[in-house]
């Protein structure tokens, strides 16, 4: 109750803090266009010939639509814990009576409204010209499914996070973590225009619930049963990634701990 009770507070203070440091979302949002290259050069294959279901129309929305999932779910909690860790000024976050991972959390969702705010333009243009779902139960699980990305990724963020109380630095592995995600997630290229076992090896890894699901599920690409299966996976992955992070946070906090952290 402590933690409902405090939370818009923080909400408040990392809205404030995101216009503070609005620039360097702007920048930061900048880095993170490659659907937009991505979009470019699949328009231009499909121009000439369709790519299995996939036309210049359905390029469009699809790249437009992944720009927009990594947008707003996407996390920056990796070099924030790296720093702080470091520098050992987690400490202050340690001394309030609440568990910093729930201060992180809203000072990443304080940010999502700036983001989304820069993000409409895109949107726009994805309704007019894409073909986006008209389907009420899909568009539901459309939005669900964008809160399960975002889960997945700042809990693993936390989790890669955390590795730096036994590192030096846990920026490789995220780096690890991140070229994998443009392989596997669809972010680069769709899933469905691999080969038929890395599609498989991608739909077993969370990868593609961090934004693929989300995308095939906008504009179409799935029905509402397989949408369903598709939601509870993710869901399932959010779930596993949280009770990870808190573990291993734990952890990392006794051996902060120990070494006068």
């Amino acid at each position: 109750m402590s933690v409902l009770g405090a939370y818009p507070t923080l909400l408040r203070v990392g809205f404030s803090a995101a216009l503070a440091y609005r620039a360097e979302l702007v920048i930061w949002m900048l880095t993170t266009t490659m659907p937009l290259v991505s979009l470019s050069i699949w328009t231009a294959v499909a121009s000439e010939a369709p790519v299995g279901r996939y036309g210049p129309g359905e390029f469009v929305g699809y790249f437009l639509a992944a720009l927009v999932v990594r947008q707003v779910t996407g996390s920056w909690l990796v070099w924030e814990m790296n720093q702080e860790i470091r520098q050992g000024t987690l400490s202050q976050r340690l001394l309030k009576p609440i568990h910093p991972l729930w201060m992180y959390s809203a000072e990443n969702l304080a940010a999502l409204p700036l983001r989304a705010a820069l993000c409409l333009p895109v949107v726009v243009v994805a309704v007019v010209y894409a073909d986006l779902t008209r389907s009420g139960p899909l568009l539901v699980i459309f939005f669900a499914s964008l809160l399960g990305a975002w889960l997945i990724n700042f809990f693993t963020m936390a989790i890669i996070g955390s590795l730096a109380f036994f590192l030096e630095s846990s920026t490789s592995v995220f780096e690890l973590w991140l070229i994998t995600f443009m392989l596997l997630s669809g972010y680069v290229v769709p899933l469905e225009l691999f080969p038929g076992w890395v599609r498989g090896v991608a739909e077993a890894l969370p990868f593609r619930y961090t934004l693929g699901f989300p995308v095939e599920v906008v504009i179409g690409l799935v029905d509402l049963e397989t949408a369903l299966r598709g939601l509870a996976v993710q869901w399932a992955y959010a779930a596993s990634a949280a009770v990870a992070s808190i573990l291993v946070f734990r952890a990392g906090v006794r051996r902060f701990g120990a070494f006068g952290g």
